[in-house]
């Protein structure tokens, strides 16, 4: 405004110069200075308040560009820190996944066992059942029913080996009965005699030697009370060796042949073992 009216002064001054009187002339011109003294203040105020809103301009845009920076070190970190809760939720799974896994199998496993353990703990029960029962039936001191016919020597020479046998001594044992069969030939005892040579071969752990003898009971002495039982110890002795298919022939054998004996129940049992 204060530029406007100096610039109407200035006209009016030029219009009137002709009849302005000099007082007033003077009067003109410092009205004239002042106004562009005032106008060059103006204009400085003008140039520094430009200059201020350009700084604050640049700071508002370093301000800005600052604010993007930290923005994007923000979804930066953000997805770093996804990523990491995410490998490790993934791997947490896994390891879950592995850890039930193996909790299953485990407590399959057990199961397994448990009914394993049981049919075991039935079999041996079974086993000492009839065990007890074979030791309440059978005669004293291994004599067959036959041996009270047999001679005082007879009998005498068979208690010795027998009293050998029931001292574990086999390797004894073995040499005594021989040496029975050998002098009683025609003895009723004397298939029991075969039977208690192979069972000291079997006590032994020489279950190749002990399979032949337990098969001279059966070959030379069909008829022998241990008959039976030299038919089930033979298949025992094959499932020691490892020789499962000639064992599980043995026992079938066994049950078909003797079904309503002891032996059978035994052999049974053994089988049931083998297959599992």
């Amino acid at each position: 405004m204060k530029f406007l009216a100096f610039c109407f002064l200035a006209l009016a001054a030029n219009g009137m110069m002709g009849c302005v009187h000099p007082q007033q002339m003077d009067l003109i011109e410092r009205e004239q200075r002042r106004l562009r003294t005032d106008t060059s203040s103006v204009q400085s105020d003008v140039e520094s308040m430009r200059a201020t809103l350009a700084d604050t301009r640049a700071n508002v845009q370093q301000m800005q560009r600052d604010l993007s920076a930290l923005k994007e070190r923000m979804d930066e970190t953000r997805v770093q820190v996804g990523r990491q809760i995410g490998q490790t939720n993934r791997e947490g799974d896994q390891r879950i996944k592995q850890l039930e896994t193996r909790l299953a199998k485990a407590e399959e496993d057990l199961k397994t066992q448990g009914e394993a353990l049981k049919a075991r703990e039935e079999a041996i029960k079974q086993l000492s059942e009839t065990l007890e029962a074979q030791e309440k039936a059978a005669p004293r001191d291994g004599f067959a029913e036959g041996a009270a016919a047999e001679s005082d020597a007879i009998r005498k020479d068979y208690e010795a080996a027998w009293r050998t046998l029931d001292k574990k001594d086999y390797r004894a044992a073995i040499s005594r009965f021989k040496e029975f069969i050998k002098k009683y030939p025609k003895s009723a005892l004397v298939g029991n005699a075969q039977y208690w040579i192979a069972e000291s071969h079997y006590a032994l752990k020489e279950f190749d030697q002990a399979i032949i003898e337990f098969d001279a009971v059966r070959r030379k002495y069909p008829r022998a009370e241990k008959a039976p039982a030299a038919l089930l110890k033979q298949g025992f002795a094959f499932a020691e060796l490892g020789e499962k298919v000639n064992a599980r022939l043995i026992l079938q054998e066994v049950v078909e042949k003797y079904p309503q004996s002891p032996e059978a129940v035994r052999a049974k049992q053994r089988l049931k073992a083998l297959e599992s």
